[in-house]
C-alpha cells in the first residue's frame, strides 16, 4: 500500500518508515549455519525497522512456527521448489560424501529464485511504499550474484565468505571433496560480470581476507570487514570452569561440534588424544554431530584403544550443545578447510578457550588471547601441536580459564548478533541508505571523515579487524546509560 492510516501506525509504530528489502535465499531457524545467518538478520532487524523479507518457500514452515517470528512480519515467499527439490536430490546422488559438491550443484536453483524474486518485487513495488535499499545476506558467496540491483535501489551484499583454497598435504582429510567441482566456482563469477551484482553494489561486506582477495581489485575499495557469523548470547551464557582437569576423577574434557566429514580433521584430534593417554594424562573427548565420517572415526577410536575415552553423541539440539560446552575445559575445531567457524564463537561465548587450525575463517577469530591457532604444515605436525597444546591446558588451567574469559569479552564486543546489527545500522546511516531518524552520533560522526574508522588495508602482522558498531557510531543507549563494551 502507498498510504498509511492512523490505525496502521498505532498497530505498527515502524510502519511509517521506508522498509529495507532483506533478500535471504537461506533463512530459517535451526536449519543449518547459513539459514541461521539469514534468520538472525531478519528477526533481529525487523524489530528495529520495517523489513520486507524475500526468501524461499521451503523456509516458510520453520519461519511461521518460530516463537521469534517478528510481529507484523512482512514476508515474500518465492516458490522454485519444483526445480530445487529434484536438483538437490540429484546432487546428493552425485556427491554422497561431499558437502561442497552438493552445495555447488544445488545452488544453481538460486538463479531461478533470484529471477522470480525480481519479478515479484517489481509487482510489489508498484503498489507498496518504496524501500530505502536492498540487502542480500544469503547466500554468503560471490558465486551467487543477485540481479536485484535492477530494482533501482541501493544494493548491499554480504557479509560474504568465500574464496578459501584447500591446504596442501592433507589429502586424507580432503579425500571426499570434489575439487574439480569446486573449481567450477569460477563460472558463477563470470555470470557476476554479466549480471553486475558486484559492479552495481553500493557496499560489499566481506568476512575474511580470502573473500576480499577473491574480489576484482577495482571493487575492493567499497568493502568493509564484517564476519558473516554471530552468536546469540542469550543461548550461550558464560559458564564457570568445570572441576580441575588433569586428575583421574576429573579428566581434561575436550569438545568437538560439527558435521562428521573428513575435512573436519577429527582423525588428527583422536591421534593427539591417544598420545596424551599414553603419557598418563587423563582426557575425555566428546564429539557432537553426525555425518559420513562417523563410522571411520569410530573405527579409529577402537584401533587407538580409546574406547571409553571418546564419546560420539550424534547431532544434538542447541540446548544440549550448550550444556556440553559448559561441561568441557577446551573446545577444538581441527578442520583443515573451514570458511566460517560459528561454533568457535559459541564456545567463546560460553567462556571456553578454543583451538583451531591456522587457515580460513578460524584464523581470523582465534589467537593466543582466547586460545591457540595450530599451524597447518603437515598432518604429523598438527597432531604433535594438538597433543602439546592439550597437555598445556591440563597443566595450566588458570591460564586457560583466563583465555576463555577473554574470549567471552571479545564475543560480547564484536560478534554478538545485536552488536552486529548495531554495526549494520551504523553503515546504513553512514552511506545514506537509511530513511529513519539518525541516532545520536551516527551520521555526523561517521560522515565527518567519510569512512569507517580502522578499516584501511590490513597490514602484515596486524590482527584481522571485523566491524563493530563502536567503530562507526556511539548509540543513544551508550550515551545515556553507558556502554558495557570495552574498546
Amino acid at each position: 500500500m502507498s498510504t498509511l492510516d492512523a490505525s496502521t501506525l498505532e498497530a505498527n509504530p515502524l510502519a511509517s518508515a521506508a522498509p529495507i528489502v532483506l533478500a535471504a535465499y537461506q533463512c530459517a531457524p535451526g536449519q543449518g549455519s547459513v539459514s541461521q545467518i539469514g534468520w538472525e538478520w531478519y528477526h533481529r532487524l525487523a524489530r528495529r525497522r520495517p523489513v520486507l523479507l524475500v526468501t524461499h518457500v521451503r523456509n516458510r514452515e520453520h519461519i511461521e512456527a518460530s516463537a521469534d517470528k517478528p510481529p507484523h512480519a512482512d514476508i515474500l515467499y518465492i516458490d522454485s521448489e519444483w526445480f530445487a527439490g529434484p536438483l538437490f536430490r540429484l546432487a546428493r546422488k552425485l556427491f554422497p560424501r561431499s558437502e561442497h559438491g552438493v552445495f555447488l550443484v544445488a545452488s544453481i536453483d538460486f538463479f531461478l529464485f533470484d529471477w522470480l524474486a525480481l519479478q515479484a518485487l517489481r509487482r510489489r513495488l508498484r503498489v507498496a511504499k518504496r524501500p530505502s535499499l536492498v540487502h542480500v545476506v544469503t547466500p554468503v558467496t560471490l558465486a551467487a550474484p543477485s540481479a536485484l540491483h535492477r530494482l533501482g535501489l541501493p544494493l548491499i551484499r554480504g557479509p560474504l565468505n568465500c574464496g578459501l583454497e584447500s591446504p596442501k598435504g592433507f589429502d586424507r582429510q580432503l579425500r571426499d571433496e570434489s575439487t574439480w567441482v569446486i573449481r567450477l566456482r569460477a563460472l558463477p563469477r563470470l555470470l557476476d560480470g554479466l549480471i553486475g551484482a558486484t559492479r552495481h553494489a553500493k557496499l560489499l561486506l566481506t568476512a575474511t581476507r580470502a573473500t576480499r582477495r577473491a574480489l576484482p581489485p577495482r571493487h575492493r575499495a567499497k568493502t568493509r570487514m564484517m564476519l558473516e557469523n554471530g552468536v546469540a548470547l542469550e543461548h550461550f551464557p558464560a559458564a564457570p570452569w568445570p572441576p580441575a582437569s588433569g586428575e583421574a576423577e576429573a579428566p581434561l574434557r575436550v569438545l568437538f561440534v560439527g558435521r562428521m566429514i573428513a575435512l573436519k580433521g577429527v582423525d588428527m584430534l583422536l591421534e593427539a588424544v591417544a598420545r596424551l593417554q599414553h603419557r598418563g594424562i587423563p582426557v575425555e573427548l566428546i564429539c557432537v554431530g553426525d555425518g559420513p565420517a562417523r563410522d571411520d572415526w569410530t573405527r579409529l577410536t577402537r584401533e587407538l584403544s580409546l574406547t571409553g575415552r571418546v564419546r560420539f553423541s550424534g547431532a544434538l539440539a542447541r540446548e544440549e550443545v550448550q550444556r556440553e560446552m559448559a561441561a568441557c575445559h577446551v573446545f577444538c575445531l581441527p578442520s583443515v578447510r573451514e570458511s566460517g567457524g560459528a561454533v568457535l564463537l559459541e564456545a567463546m561465548a560460553t567462556a571456553r578457550p578454543v583451538l583451531a587450525l591456522d587457515h580460513g575463517g578460524p584464523a581470523e577469530l582465534v589467537d593466543d588471547e582466547v586460545g591457540r591457532l595450530i599451524p597447518l604444515q603437515s598432518v604429523a605436525q598438527v597432531i604433535s601441536d594438538l597433543e602439546r597444546t592439550l597437555a598445556e591446558v591440563a597443566a595450566a588451567p588458570d591460564t586457560w580459564t583466563e583465555r576463555g574469559q577473554r574470549g567471552r569479552a571479545r564475543v560480547e564486543r564484536l560478534y554478538a548478533w545485536e552488536s552486529k546489527l548495531d554495526a549494520a545500522e551504523a553503515l546504513y546511516d553512514q552511506f545514506g541508505l537509511s530513511s529513519r531518524p539518525a541516532r545520536v552520533g551516527s551520521v555526523d560522526d561517521a560522515a565527518s571523515n567519510g569512512r569507517v574508522e580502522g578499516f584501511g588495508d590490513r597490514q602484515p602482522g596486524d590482527p584481522c579487524r571485523h566491524l563493530a558498531a563502536a567503530d562507526v557510531t556511539t548509540t543513544h543507549r551508550d550515551r545515556t546509560q553507558g556502554s558495557s563494551r570495552s574498546s
